[in-house]
């Protein structure tokens, strides 16, 4: 008397077949919430907007799909592909996450000369109140100011000036020079 299983697909060789459908199944699920999002928009006017998520210390992603990358702060990388996670990555990203969390989720952007980086980003800055997210990062020594892009000649001044203070006070990746040269 030969023993039925309750269930026809617990058969062990059938589990290849059943991972494979639902790997399918995902991909297309995936592929149609793609379809149904709406692009992200091609213009942006300066104001308040929603965040929906951090990306990583110096960009954030808008609740209308838009990508923001901060103007002239460039904070150590934790999401790039194919890219170690660099030091003091992890506190910009919790430092911006902070400062969103903050404002209650909503920031305002200002623009400057140029409005889209090479990767279709959003370049702005973000406040929330009189705080300029950009100038907290490179003055909490969680950002390098960049100041080789075309941005208004006054913010390039205040950001070294932020930078000037960190690298002065050994914060965040200044510390990491004052490890190095054992001034600490």
């Amino acid at each position: 008397m030969s023993r039925r299983r309750p269930f026809p697909f617990a058969r062990r060789r059938s589990y290849p077949a059943w991972v494979a459908v639902l790997l399918a199944a995902l991909v297309l699920v995936r592929w149609w919430q793609s379809q149904n999002e709406p692009p992200p928009p091609a213009a942006l006017a300066e104001g308040l907007y929603a965040v929906q998520r951090v990306v990583d210390g110096d960009t954030l992603l808008l609740a209308n799909g838009a990508r923001v990358r901060l103007i002239g702060a460039d904070t150590p990388e934790t999401v790039k592909p194919n890219w170690p996670e660099e030091p003091f990555g992890r506190e910009a990203t919790e430092f911006t996450q902070r400062f969103v969390a903050e404002s209650g989720g909503t920031v305002r952007l200002q623009f400057d000369r140029e409005r889209l980086d090479q990767y279709e980003r959003f370049l702005a800055y973000v406040f929330d109140g009189r705080r300029m997210l950009n100038e907290e990062l490179i003055r909490a020594g969680l950002a390098t100011a960049e100041t080789g892009f075309r941005y208004a000649s006054g913010m390039k001044t205040r950001f070294r000036r932020a930078e000037d203070e960190a690298r002065a006070a050994g914060r965040g990746i200044w510390s990491l020079d004052a490890e190095r040269t054992g001034s600490l």
